[in-house]
């Protein structure tokens, strides 16, 4: 039995790592479309359309809940996909949610109308994709009023990790932190919108400054998964635990033993 965990290349593999640690006993399927990543530079119809086919993929697999461990696809995708219509006893969960209730302090389950939180200027960090499609600003509206948020989109960032090249992306999350800062000087929170971000975590920390609270998805995803497991026993399915990509999987694999410090083998999906 297999929870599924697609993204675009090996970003994912950081809320992998975490949810194997919340949920040891519950094996996990790990889709990488490797062979088209980045998704934050395509249009949002090809990261729908890319998105669409690997989650319907997994689905066959015998995954019966797939989250969206990629901003870009859960920005782009996430909602078209629910709105088209998902085949009974399935399910597709995007990694907003968690991040979102974890900023405003309140529980995704609470409908009571939009109020006002502590936090009020935000800074989000993301792929240009996800920067572009204004997801996050459009979830959160739903839950908090009166929050600025002031998004930078970190070209190249996700290019660089994939690539092992971390003094290039650290170069980058630098240049990108400062800016941020020219147009939101003094940020309370900061948003990594991407699951590769998590790696570089300490930089952003370290530009942002220390009283500026940076949130990562990884462990929140993880948490919030537990939770909805121990409401919907049912939505795990049949799948083998494997790691799969569309990619190089001799290339992908050894990229993901550096991002894990741990042996991960992967197979042509």
């Amino acid at each position: 039995m297999a929870i599924g965990i697609f993204d675009s290349g090996l970003g994912g593999l950081t809320v992998l790592d975490a949810v194997a640690k919340q949920l040891p006993d519950v094996p996990l399927y790990y889709y990488a479309d490797s062979a088209h990543a980045p998704y934050g530079v395509r249009t949002m119809d090809d990261i729908h359309n890319l998105t669409r086919d690997a989650v319907h993929a997994m689905w066959d697999a015998g995954c019966d809940l797939v989250i969206l461990a990629c901003n870009t696809a859960s920005a782009a995708a996430l909602r078209r996909m629910q709105e088209a219509g998902v085949p009974k006893g399935k399910r597709v969960l995007g990694v907003f949610v968690p991040m979102i209730e974890a900023l405003t302090e309140r529980q995704w389950g609470d409908n009571s109308p939009p109020r006002e939180v502590q936090v009020k200027h935000v800074a989000l960090f993301a792929t240009p994709a996800t920067v572009a499609s204004r997801a996050f600003q459009r979830e959160l509206a739903f839950r908090a009023i009166g929050v600025d948020v002031e998004a930078q989109a970190c070209g190249g960032v996700v290019d660089a990790i994939e690539e092992g090249d971390m003094i290039l992306a650290e170069a980058l999350v630098r240049s990108h932190v400062e800016a941020l800062k020219r147009k939101m000087p003094m940020p309370q929170a900061a948003i990594l919108g991407c699951t590769h971000y998590p790696l570089v975590a300490q930089v952003f920390q370290d530009a942002l400054g220390a009283d500026v609270r940076v949130f990562s998805q990884g462990d929140l995803v993880a948490a919030s998964l537990a939770d909805y497991l121990s409401r919907h026993p049912g939505m795990i399915g049949s799948s083998k635990a494997a790691f799969v990509t569309t990619g190089d999987p001799k290339r992908v694999s050894d990229r993901a033993t550096q991002f894990l410090r741990r042996k991960i083998e992967f197979v042509q999906a």
